[in-house]
């Protein structure tokens, strides 16, 4: 199995090296390999989870279909786009406590 992280980098060269506009969209944004255990018995799925800046949401969400085609190539099931500001906002978040680099990262991304 491939780590996550470096599954994420790569989905992230793959897209600037095919697609630059869309590549240059990602460098503003926080690109992570999500995994869940979905079903019975549990089967393991892998998603990207792209988190952007407010400002930044519209124009990824128009490049979605291009990243999901990206993605199922790569044998990720799907691609989501998150609202980092919303995420770090959310008081109900124990997100700084049980990823604190992530929180960090996103803080970089809404700044």
């Amino acid at each position: 199995m491939i780590a996550e992280d470096i599954l994420a980098k790569e989905f992230t060269r793959v897209v600037s090296h095919y697609y630059p506009q869309v590549g240059e969209l990602l460098d503003g944004c926080y690109v992570k390999v999500i995994t869940c255990f979905w079903g019975r018995p549990a089967r393991r799925l892998q998603y990207i989870g792209i988190y952007c800046s407010e400002e930044m949401l519209p124009y990824v969400q128009a490049q979605k279909e291009i990243l999901r085609e990206l993605a199922d190539n790569m044998g990720l099931v799907q691609v989501v786009c998150i609202n980092a500001k919303r995420l770090l906002r959310d008081p109900m978040s124990k997100l700084k406590h049980n990823d604190p680099r992530l929180w960090l990262e996103l803080q970089w991304v809404v700044t």
